[in-house]
C-alpha cells in the first residue's frame, strides 16, 4: 500500500478552524474603546453625573467612578474605563 500523500492530510485543519473561531469570539466579546473621542467622553461623563454613577470633585480636579471608587483626571480615561467596567460586569451577569 502506498504511503499517503502529505498534502492530503487534513488532520490539523480542525485545530486551525478552532483557533480562528476562538479569535472571532474574543473579538466579538471585546469592547470598542478606540471610538471614544473627547465629545463622546464628555457626553458619557454628563450622562454618568446625571445618573449618580460619577461624582466630580472640583477641588481635586478628578472624577470619581462611584461603583468602583476609582478617580480619574481625564474624561476620556474615565469613559474608556467605564465601558470596560460595564462590559466586565455584564459578562459576569451573563455567566451567572
Amino acid at each position: 500500500m502506498p504511503d499517503p500523500d502529505p498534502h492530503d492530510d487534513t488532520s490539523a485543519d480542525h485545530e486551525q478552524f478552532e483557533k480562528a473561531q476562538l479569535a472571532q469570539d474574543r473579538d466579538a466579546a471585546s469592547v470598542a474603546t478606540a471610538d471614544v473621542n473627547d465629545a463622546t467622553a464628555q457626553r458619557l461623563v454628563s450622562d454618568l453625573v446625571d445618573a449618580d454613577v460619577l461624582t466630580p470633585v472640583p477641588e481635586d480636579q478628578v472624577l470619581v467612578h462611584e461603583p468602583s471608587g476609582t478617580a480619574f483626571d481625564s474624561p476620556t480615561q474615565l469613559a474608556v474605563y467605564h465601558r470596560g467596567w460595564t462590559a466586565a460586569r455584564d459578562a459576569d451577569e451573563e455567566a451567572d
